[in-house]
């Protein structure tokens, strides 16, 4: 049974995803967003046990990476559509009926879904690199969901008007959709939050991301979501110098 202690919490994060796609599905973006944390959450837990129990196994792994692909691929690659075709709704454009699929959309809301498809390549490569053990390269499908899932938030709650007519451009939403997908799959160094240790001067790098982002959140609350993960690589491609050097 200790085994599958594990695979529950994946699973239960499989299931959180699909709730998710539901959501974003029938519009209800800010509901999507937060069962994609919650799916998040299990995620981090699943990886937890495994090592905690020292049952990790390759059924457990594959079976990670297919919960993954509809919490941190199908989930936010919808709500990026849907969000896109709320800019077109907002420029008062008509809604083209692709007969094709069934559904009523604008042939650029598909650009949202090129998320999906990146989310998918890079968990796949992830399985076979052998360098992303103690850290990534690329950007994590979690780290690039959580600032799809943050947007339909600060649109929500966010009392600067700028900001909202930032968000519903649809050239903002596909270049955030191109950007995502291609650091997901760039080859660039980032590093884990992982300790192997807690002392500070190996975790240096680490314990400021976490600091300024305290701070963020204190301070911008859900704006603060997109500026961490920028920091994140950020921070990344300085320790990336430092190590070459």
């Amino acid at each position: 049974m200790k085994k599958h202690i594990p695979n529950i919490f994946t699973l239960a994060n499989l299931f959180s995803g699909t709730i998710a796609v539901i959501n974003a599905v029938e519009g209800h973006l800010m509901m999507a967003g937060f069962f994609v944390l919650l799916g998040i959450f299990f995620d981090f837990f699943d990886g937890f046990f495994a090592r905690i129990l020292k049952v990790p196994s390759e059924l457990g792994k594959q079976l990670d990476s297919l919960a993954d692909m509809v919490t941190s691929g199908v989930a936010p690659g919808i709500i990026l559509m849907k969000l896109l075709e709320q800019t077109i709704v907002k420029d008062n454009g008509t809604l083209i009926d692709l007969h094709l699929f069934g559904y009523e959309l604008e042939g650029i809301a598909l650009i949202g879904l090129l998320f999906i498809l990146a989310a998918a390549y890079r968990l796949a490569n992830f399985n076979i690199d052998e360098r992303q053990t103690s850290s990534f390269i690329g950007l994590p499908t979690p780290a690039a969901t959580l600032v799809v899932i943050s947007l339909p938030f600060i649109l929500e709650h966010s009392s600067i008007e700028i900001i909202e007519s930032i968000i519903l451009t649809k050239w903002f939403l596909v270049s955030i959709t191109l950007l995502l997908s291609f650091l997901m799959n760039a080859n660039i160094p980032l590093f884990s939050l992982k300790f192997k240790d807690f002392s500070f001067k190996n975790n240096k790098i680490k314990y400021v991301f976490l600091i300024v982002s305290v701070v963020l959140l204190v301070a911008l609350q859900f704006i603060a979501i997109p500026l961490m993960i920028l920091i994140y690589v950020l921070l990344s491609l300085v320790e990336n110098g430092k190590n070459n050097k």
